[in-house]
């Protein structure tokens, strides 16, 4: 608690014990996974990955990659908060100490189970973390365990969401914001030359679907190192720039997919996490998205498009030769001719943009009476903020009292970056929050992100009331 608030940490972390990981993996793919140490003495995970080369089970992958575009972490174990990732006895001691009440727990190695391509082994990787998270927080009722699917198998996804929800008992579950694949002009190239589906893919629909009729929060999260697209991220040379940018640029690809490919229209009720990424960029990007759908979705339209009148282009062109020195008949000439390719270029029928038949030419047209600020009023989106980001207390000013509600706690507890000592502290004085704004930052929205399979596993010491907070945040 914080001065009577509700404390949630809306993205912990799980630093996965291997050895255990192991013993809950099906027994066929056990050789398969492993752990190795590369030329700079830091610790991978070694996975035996499908090879498009050969075409067999023989691709050995280090995982976060070790070197080159979008690389992934070295040297980030917490010294505070590694043991308490990987014992939950622990992690309760520094809860206690700093405030939290509740963990929402998210995985480290599963982050990178997206990547994998022998869709099988994907499948049997997720089934065991889901079924190792579930054991491991049992008895802690202040730990809740976020599941993971498989988007390789969109199939056995929605059964395995069903599973994490309705047996084991999951608040939620996660899913990358894109599926890296081999690209279809260069498979043998992967990963280095890659293609990605974002999560609002058609094909993937299902999987939202599901997570609408469950009334889960859907938590999308990335990670560096895993082959996801990661946008400019994946043009820097050092672990350094790569996180700062991959992130940001992956829940930005994946919030602007998910409006304008219609993800959020088809499914109005689902409600989306972009975690991990911080928030301070959504009031611009959000800005950005209602600009070119008010100027190149609502009010254009491809079939007439601007062309000045001619007799004006003619004019313009006459004052314009006019001013350089030339003879009367080469001046004439070049009004001639430059008005009869202007006439081809823009009047001619023959180019005649009514007469062309072609989809592309309406981008979006499913959102042309939808303005994409609706979803993030109506309560679909959500982000994520770090204890020692001011960026929640500006976001209501530039997208009003919804700013309010958007921006979840995250502690980011487990990982290299994450703060542990006055986390909550920091986080409820880094700006001069009212008291329902700051209840909303600590736990409200978590709340209204994760709806109610987190809200009635709340424990009633810690929230007798908090089943009655529906209405105030406003899920």
């Amino acid at each position: 608690m914080y001065d009577g608030l509700l404390v949630i940490d809306a993205d912990a972390h799980k630093v996965e014990n291997p050895a255990i990981l192991l013993d809950y993996t099906d027994k066929e793919y056990r050789d398969r996974i492993g752990l190795a140490v590369d030329s700079l003495g830091d610790q991978r995970a070694k996975i035996v990955d499908f090879n498009p080369k050969t075409g067999k089970n023989d691709f050995v992958r280090m995982f976060p990659q070790p070197q080159g575009l979008g690389k992934g972490g070295f040297r980030n174990l917490h010294p505070e908060t590694t043991l308490g990732a990987i014992f939950n006895s622990r992690r309760i001691e520094h809860m206690d100490r700093e405030g939290v009440d509740i963990q929402v727990i998210y995985g480290t190695l599963n982050l990178i189970f997206s990547s994998i391509l022998d869709k099988d082994l994907a499948v049997a990787l997720c089934k065991a973390y889901n079924n190792y998270m579930a054991d491991d927080c049992r008895g802690y009722d202040r730990l809740k365990p976020v599941g993971v699917i498989p988007l390789q198998d969109v199939g056995e996804a929605v059964k395995e969401m069903r599973r994490c929800i309705e047996e084991l008992g999951m608040v939620t579950v996660a899913v990358a914001p894109n599926l890296p694949i081999p690209h279809p002009s260069a498979p043998d190239a992967f990963p280095d030359v890659r293609w990605c589906k974002p999560i609002s893919h058609p094909d993937f629909r299902p999987i939202l679907q599901e997570a609408e009729k469950l009334g889960i929060g859907l938590g999308i999260h990335g990670g560096p190192g895993s082959y996801m697209v990661g946008g400019i991220s994946d043009y820097m040379e050092t672990f350094v720039l790569t996180h700062i940018f991959v992130q940001r640029n992956q829940q930005q690809h994946a919030l602007a997919r998910m409006v304008f490919d219609g993800a959020f229209e088809a499914c109005p009720n689902l409600r989306v996490g972009f975690l991990e990424g911080g928030c301070g960029w959504v009031p611009d990007l959000a800005h950005s998205f209602h600009e070119h759908w008010e100027k190149r979705i609502r009010d254009f339209d491809p079939k007439n498009p601007y062309r000045p009148p001619l007799d004006e282009v003619t004019r313009l062109m006459t004052q314009d030769l006019n001013r350089r020195p030339m003879g009367i008949v080469e001046k004439a000439t070049k009004i001639i001719n430059q008005t009869k390719n202007m006439f081809h270029l823009l009047w001619n029928k023959e180019n005649d943009p009514e007469k062309i038949d072609d989809a592309s030419l309406y981008e979006h047209y499913d959102l042309k009476h939808r303005d994409p600020m609706e979803y993030f009023h109506r309560g679909q989106v959500f982000v994520s903020f770090e204890s020692d980001d001011p960026a929640p207390a500006y976001l209501h000013v530039g997208m009003g009292e919804t700013g309010k509600k958007l921006a979840c706690f995250s502690g980011d507890y487990g990982h290299w970056d994450g703060v542990l000592k006055d986390c909550v502290k920091d986080a409820a004085t880094t700006g001069s929050y009212d008291r329902d704004h700051l209840g909303l930052l600590l736990g409200g929205n978590a709340l209204a992100l994760y709806g109610d399979r987190l809200r009635n596993s709340i424990p009633e010491q810690l929230a007798p009331d908090v089943k009655d907070t529906k209405e105030k945040v406003n899920v």
